[in-house]
């Protein structure tokens, strides 16, 4: 058995015990993840970080507007944050953290991944974790691939996406997100909107 299939039965035995566990159900494709998360009631926020460059210290506050409302989320790291081209990461090798615990989130999801100190895409291993402990563990081999969480009962607040370097592969390699998406509870007025919308290590410095 090769490395990704010997992680995808390790991620699906562990999906396993954590849906009995803790009620929440984790999808490998966008459109599942989006469609579930629709179904439910709920509306998609996504930050596609176009609008952010640079270096910024940990505990940045940003706040992303879409059909469903607002959400509020803050983003930490060891060492500081960084940003490029559209993706948002971390200054050092270090987690990559984000809270969004003012919001009413029930699911959150998006592109996944890592890159070297020049914001190339690398080939390297993803934990993404929740707050009540759920993760994803597995090879990650483009930076489409993606990873989502809809919780059934509780709401959602914080999420965590650690990068492990593969053996033999390049070794900095710092966490990195793209289109983080949020299922949330519709703002009063978007639910009729949405109603009607059916219908129609090194530092980067």
């Amino acid at each position: 058995m090769n490395l990704r299939l010997a992680l995808a039965s390790t991620v699906l035995a562990a999906a396993s015990t954590q849906l009995a566990s803790s009620a929440v159900i984790v999808f490998a494709a966008e459109s599942l993840w989006s469609s579930y998360t629709t179904a439910g009631g709920f509306g998609v926020v996504t930050e596609d970080f176009s609008g952010y460059s640079g270096f910024y210290a940990s505990g940045f506050a940003g706040s992303t507007t879409g059909a469903a409302g607002t959400v509020n989320w803050t983003a930490s790291a060891s060492g500081g944050l960084y940003a490029a081209a559209g993706l948002f990461s971390t200054n050092n090798i270090a987690p990559l953290s984000f809270d969004f615990s003012s919001t009413q989130v029930r699911a959150v999801g998006g592109n996944f991944f890592s890159t070297d100190i020049n914001f190339n895409f690398v080939t390297s291993i993803i934990q993404v974790s929740l707050d009540d402990g759920t993760s994803y563990f597995g090879s990650i081999d483009s930076a489409a691939d993606f990873v989502g969480f809809y919780s059934t009962s509780a709401l959602i607040s914080s999420i965590t996406i650690t990068a492990i370097p593969v053996p033999g592969g390049e070794q900095s390699v710092y966490p990195t997100v793209d289109n983080l998406s949020w299922g949330v509870v519709p703002a009063p007025g978007a639910i009729a909107l949405l109603g009607l919308a059916g219908l129609a290590g090194r530092r980067r410095r």
